[in-house]
């Protein structure tokens, strides 16, 4: 304010002097008119000037110009602190577009699907997540209404009179009845009529509770039928008089039925610590020399009584290199339990007289290979990609001959997987099986 009226006075000033000089200059005019036609023309200049400083300071808030004004006086102090309110609310402005573009990019990085519908159920936005669980294009389909794009009947009712505190699972993209993709969806309304789904992917938590049912009534089935034979034992032997020679029989009968409880117990334990358990180390050394022998020597001691009065089994061992010194890099335990598991397949599967061989040798990409060959009855390759589901059987009652309790294969899958390896069955009716254990190169060492 005081540069604005030192202006003023500075202009009146000089146009006081200037009609000064003109009075002087001219004897023939009013002296005091002319000081006034001057001040009068300073104060014109003034006011022209202000307009002018006024005039650009509106055009830069107009935008029309991009140079901010310099100007001392009131109207510097008014651009200095338009130009601060600007700068801030422009460093917000940016502060809310980035949390904005955050906040966004950590909803497409969000495992679960985001839709936003507005009142209309139109699709406003939708991540990446849920475009693909719903087989959703979020370019194509922005302002699309939701149910022309899912036909899904479920979702339909769902959308119209659905509870939005309860889920609904359908049929998610690429569905079908060999590989199920199912999807959970729940809705929740905001601002005025507007929708926010949200999706998840519940495919592997269905199976997991297929699977669990399954267990659960497997493993019920099997130590029912053991346990309704021990109580029907027990029962006759606590309520008839039996002769030493049928009581010897029956106490056998109830203590292989124990035994096949206890198998069974044991093979449930045995999962449940591969499940449980770290991936073991490279650590610990088992010599692959060591580990073949004690499973031949098990495989035979089976044989030995599964054969007894019949024809022997005959049973091969051999590799393709020396092994005497390779060693295998793991849990020495897992190791022996999943070839002795085959084996025993293999013996109790192979008639009297049939062959059995166990073959080790390393391959071109530098894992090492053993396998169990049997001369069995072979099986259709149907059955083969569920061999090492839990409790499968394909002959029920053979299987319970056998004394097998529909576990070895799985434990046999799960002892590979933990060291990188995998197991890979092949096997033709009538033609025998063969189960093949590969363990990848950073699991054993040839010792040469």
């Amino acid at each position: 304010m005081t540069a604005r009226l030192f202006s003023l006075l500075v202009l009146l000033l000089i146009g006081g002097a200037a009609g000064l000089i003109w009075a002087d200059a001219n004897t023939a005019s009013d002296g005091l008119i002319d000081v006034l036609i001057g001040l009068l023309v300073g104060a014109c200049l003034w006011w022209l000037l202000d307009v002018w400083r006024g005039l650009r300071v509106l055009a830069w808030l107009r935008r029309e110009s991009d140079e901010l004004p310099t100007h001392w006086g009131l109207w510097g102090q008014v651009v200095d602190r338009v130009h601060r309110l600007l700068r801030d609310r422009d460093r917000a402005l940016a502060q809310s577009d980035q949390r904005l573009r955050d906040f966004l990019s950590a909803i497409q990085a969000s495992p679960n699907g985001v839709v936003l519908l507005d009142a209309q159920g139109a699709i406003e936005f939708c991540n990446q997540t849920a475009a693909q669980q719903l087989g959703l294009e979020p370019q194509r389909d922005h302002l699309q209404r939701i149910g022309n794009l899912i036909r899904d009947p479920v979702f339909a009712a769902y959308m119209q009179h659905g509870d939005s505190d309860s889920a609904i699972v359908i049929a998610g993209r690429n569905h079908s009845p060999e590989r199920p993709v199912r999807i959970s969806v729940q809705r929740h309304a905001y601002d005025q009529g507007k929708q926010l789904l949200l999706t998840r992917d519940v495919t592997a938590l269905e199976q997991a509770e297929a699977m669990r049912r399954d267990f659960v009534a497997n493993v019920s089935h099997e130590i029912r039928t053991p346990l309704t034979v021990l109580s029907g034992f027990v029962e006759t032997l606590q309520t008839l008089a039996l002769s030493d020679e049928e009581r010897s029989r029956y106490l056998a009968l109830m203590a292989s039925q124990a035994q096949r409880m206890q198998s069974l117990v044991a093979d449930l334990l045995t999962l449940s610590r591969l499940e449980g358990s770290p991936e073991p180390g490279l650590g610990v050394a088992l010599t692959v020399a060591d580990w073949l022998r004690r499973c031949e020597e098990e495989a035979r001691a089976l044989s030995d009584q599964l054969t007894r009065g019949g024809a022997a089994q005959q049973l091969r061992v051999g590799h393709a290199i020396d092994l005497s010194h390779a060693v295998v890099l793991g849990d020495a335990r897992e190791l022996q339990s999943a070839l002795s598991n085959l084996l025993s397949n293999a013996v109790r599967y192979t008639p009297a007289g049939g062959s059995i061989e166990v073959w080790a040798q390393p391959m071109p990409d530098g894992s090492l290979s053993l396998s169990v060959r049997d001369s069995g009855p072979g099986m259709a390759a149907e059955h083969l990609p569920r061999l090492t589901e839990r409790f499968y059987r394909i002959d029920r009652s053979r299987s319970r001959e056998s004394g097998g309790t529909g576990l070895g294969l799985a434990i046999v899958k799960h002892v590979m997987q933990r060291h990188g390896g995998s197991l890979n069955i092949s096997s033709q009716l009538g033609q025998g099986s063969c189960f093949t254990l590969l363990l990848p190169p950073q699991r054993w060492r040839s010792g040469d």
